[in-house]
């Protein structure tokens, strides 16, 4: 499961570098990722917390090498691009195709190397196989 270990780092990457900007710098966070809409402050802050936790959360994932967790975390961003599609959906802000754009971005490199690295077990353990 090397393949999809890596492509959760782009993840990790993601939420604590959105953390920190949304936690220090709300207004401008929001804005880089092209929001319309106005949010005050203190949402935006918690939401980086949020984000900060779900990061720190892949990045022991990654270190250790949790493999059972690996379509979880396939399964959430599914679930959180759903719920973007709803969100633009109801407000027409640009920011949920933004995030959209990039949680959907690891969820094809991901479900990707996730199904490379179950074909390449497969074909491990059929050739361990006694005939």
């Amino acid at each position: 499961m090397h393949r999809t270990n890596l492509s959760l780092i782009y993840v990790a990457a993601y939420l604590l570098g959105a953390g920190v900007a949304l936690l220090l710098a709300p207004r401008l966070a929001l804005q880089l990722l092209f929001s319309t809409g106005d949010y005050g402050e203190i949402l935006p802050q918690l939401t980086g917390l949020l984000l900060l936790g779900l990061g720190i959360l892949v990045v022991q994932i990654i270190r250790h090498r949790v493999a059972a967790l690996y379509t979880t975390t396939l399964a959430i961003r599914l679930v959180f691009c759903a719920g973007f599609i709803v969100l633009y959906a109801r407000s027409r802000d640009p920011l949920f195709l933004a995030l959209l754009a990039v949680v959907g971005v690891g969820v094809v490199a991901t479900g990707i190397s996730y199904m490379l690295d179950r074909r390449e077990a497969v074909k491990q353990w059929e050739a361990c196989r006694i005939p």
